[in-house]
């Protein structure tokens, strides 16, 4: 979701894992360093021919459709490295189920390392695990283009100079390197012809006017338009989308920089919309839409409930729906829980935090998205509140925990093109479970942190607090 120090708080979470991979690329950065005449930048680690094709990559046949399902986002530790078995477990366990899963890396950040820290020099190591644990997985792959390389953006050339700072990280192209942020972008598509699916920049990070208090959607628009054009030249099949803006949302009773979209959950802060509104006027095109953000307001406030306030991401895209007609919607990242002061998640228990997540993907169906992906705040540690699966880098880990199940058995139950239809409800039940339905299954939500006894779709049946339920009809 839109966090950023300048305009809505941090989002530690996130910042942890991407200064992690900063830090780790610089542990790693070997002493011998090659300087090629003038440039003054190391190019240890490189190669020249970064746009060759890595691995025996899987082309699916035909052109690919623009929307993709539900899974997950990869972050700084994921199950691409770890014990041998643990992978293993991860990859099996992925690979069975029913419809692929699909599976975004960033391209910088977020467990990859710099992809050119040299103009024309490429290093993809970190890159290419990942893209080889989603095809080994079955899955997939979605690429996020975020972030920039530092001399894209006013920082110094080389392999040993890449400023890790939250700062720099999240620092746009200068316009000037535009083009070739565009051309990096091409390569990567070049280097991973399986991947049909690129996801323009991460959002907004560097495009706040401090000047005018407002996002540049223009400068995120010439961005977006440069780099979807340099892809097709690619490949004119390729699915590209935008703009991943964080559709934040201010307390209910909030008038400055609100709009008039708004419900108990709060009102969305018009400069967000300012700034999609702009981009769907300007783009030159799309195969997709895609948005992230949170059902708490941008002060951390859950309107009325943890559960009602979930509704704020059926309020975004009908709205966004509204205004790009028959375009996918996708969320790159929602959120439903918000952080302490350390920006931890681990105050809920975790069939309380499973069934307010299975209620947020219940609320973004119903709001026309066909696409939604999980952060997954993976640990090394035996204590991750929320994650997927056991740490891989023991040897009896990649065990699969609760979300990611939930992950799983919504993308195989309600993937693209789902027709949803109505249940019915016992009137008694109705303000305590959340349900979500179409032909072959149903999806049952207990709200409440006691036992019931609850009647959907003709059954009657017992849920224990926070159960999750799954029906067959």
């Amino acid at each position: 979701m839109g966090r950023h120090g300048w305009f809505s708080g941090a989002r530690r979470w996130r910042l942890t894992a991407l200064l992690g991979v900063g830090l780790a690329a610089l542990a790693l950065v070997v002493t011998l360093v090659h300087t090629p005449p003038g440039d003054g930048g190391s190019t240890a680690g490189t190669t020249p021919d970064g746009d060759k094709v890595h691995g025996t990559p899987a082309v699916p046949p035909g052109k690919a459709a623009p929307e993709v399902g539900w899974g997950f986002t990869h972050t700084q530790y994921s199950a691409d490295a770890g014990e041998r078995a643990a992978v293993e477990r991860v990859r099996a366990e992925l690979a069975g189920q029913r419809r692929p899963v699909p599976q975004i890396q960033h391209i910088m950040g977020w467990g990859a390392g710099n992809p050119e820290p040299v103009k024309g020099r490429y290093d993809f190591s970190e890159m290419d695990r990942r893209v080889d644990f989603v095809r080994a997985g079955e899955g997939t792959p979605v690429v996020t283009l975020c972030c920039a390389p530092d001399w894209m953006k006013g920082g110094e050339p080389g392999a040993d100079n890449t400023d890790w700072s939250r700062e720099s990280l999240e620092s746009a192209p200068d316009p000037a390197h535009y083009d070739d942020f565009a051309k990096l972008a091409a390569t990567v598509a070049k280097r991973y012809p399986d991947v049909r699916h690129f996801i323009v920049w991460n959002e907004f990070k560097g495009f706040w006017n401090d000047e005018e208090a407002r996002w540049d959607y223009e400068g995120y628009t010439e961005l977006y338009n440069v780099v979807r054009k340099e892809l097709k030249k690619v490949d004119k099949d390729i699915m590209v989308g935008g703009p991943y803006l964080g559709m934040d949302s201010v307390h209910p009773r909030q008038s400055a920089d609100a709009s008039r979209v708004k419900g108990p959950w709060g009102r969305l802060d018009q400069r967000v919309l300012d700034a999609f509104t702009y981009w769907n006027e300007h783009k030159t095109g799309a195969d997709f839409v895609v948005v992230d953000g949170a059902s708490y307001t941008a002060d951390d406030e859950m309107f009325p409930d943890e559960f009602k306030a979930t509704d704020k991401l059926t309020a975004v895209g009908e709205w966004v729906r509204e205004r790009t007609g028959d375009l996918p919607l996708w969320w790159a990242e929602y959120y439903v829980e918000p952080g302490d002061s350390q920006d931890d998640r681990d105050d809920w228990s975790e069939a309380h935090r499973v069934a307010v997540h299975a209620s947020g993907l219940m609320a973004m169906a119903r709001g026309g998205a066909t696409s939604g992906f999980y952060w997954n705040p993976q640990k090394r540690g035996a204590k991750c509140a929320g994650c997927l699966w056991t740490p891989t880098q023991r040897a009896d880990g990649g065990r699969k925990l609760p979300m990611l199940g939930l992950v799983e058995r919504f993308g195989a139950e309600f993937g693209p093109g789902t027709d949803f239809e109505r249940v019915a409800v016992a009137a008694d039940d109705r303000p305590h479970v959340r349900v979500l339905a179409d032909d072959d299954a149903v999806l049952v939500v207990n709200t409440l942190d006691r036992h019931i006894s609850a009647e959907v779709d003709g059954k009657r049946f017992a849920m224990k607090g926070y159960e999750v339920k799954w029906l067959r009809r």
